[in-house]
């Protein structure tokens, strides 16, 4: 049997506070859904040094990012809106070097909430940073009071959200105050809530195999059909690794 590609997890970080130490810690759905498609996970700590990094990714065949808090606009150029909720320094500091460095190998990459956002900031796109003032006529994308929030998608023929739904009525999760502006260069635009507010991209370009969500197939209130997105990426990753054996 082929071997079970080794998948990377970043984690969300919590500095120490008097009520307990310092965790690094991801949500239990992320790695039950790459260990349902047939991946084994990998969790990576925060490192500072870019070195030790690269010797990690060396060993893996892909990565999923997590979401979390917000990007710090200020580091893209952006002043801080009031809205925003930052990921901790230290995990926005490893994220970003893990992103650039993703790229640059060209990992199979899947980024989720937070994680596509990045992906897509890291590429040179932007971000609404509150919808409810940058984008007024969308619909309501986070209930505070109802985790169970969801909205309709609609999918682009041809892409991996069109193999995941098919046709007919499509409900996902919505947990998210942000969303991605412009798409970066490469990517497109693969599904979008009816209000036009972008909820997954797909790169264009044939050496890299990265998708993203907005929503979030791993959540406990994603549907059996979500998950499959796990599912197409995984075999994204092993057709990949096939070809690069072929090619060697």
């Amino acid at each position: 049997m082929p071997r079970k590609p080794l998948v990377g997890l970043n984690a969300d970080y919590r500095p120490s506070r008097k009520e307990g130490p310092a965790l690094s810690f991801v949500p239990a759905g992320y790695y039950n859904a790459i260990q349902a498609a047939g991946g084994i996970p990998v969790i990576l700590p925060p490192t500072e040094s870019e070195e030790d990094l690269a010797r990690l990714l060396d060993m893996l065949g892909a990565f999923v990012l997590v979401g979390g808090g917000d990007l710090d606009p200020r580091r893209d150029g952006y002043q801080l809106h009031s809205s925003v909720r930052l990921l901790d320094s230290r995990r926005e500091d490893f994220d970003r070097l893990l992103v650039r460095l993703i790229a640059e190998r060209r990992m199979p990459v899947f980024g989720i909430g937070a994680g596509m956002q990045l992906l897509n900031v890291s590429q040179g796109g932007t971000l609404y940073l509150h919808l409810a003032e940058e984008f007024p006529s969308a619909s309501p994308h986070k209930d505070a009071y109802d985790p169970e929030h969801r909205h309709g998608l609609e999918v682009v023929f041809g892409t991996l959200m069109e193999r995941v739904y098919g046709d007919g009525e499509i409900r996902v999760n919505s947990m998210h105050h942000q969303a991605i502006d412009d798409v970066a260069a490469g990517f497109q635009a693969t599904a979008r809530c009816p209000d036009g507010v972008i909820e997954a991209i797909e790169s264009t370009q044939e050496d890299w195999w990265a998708i993203g969500t907005q929503f979030h197939p791993e959540a406990e209130s994603a549907s059996a059909l979500d998950v499959r997105i796990f599912e197409e990426f995984l075999d994204g990753v092993r057709e990949k690794h096939r070809a690069v054996r072929l090619v060697a």
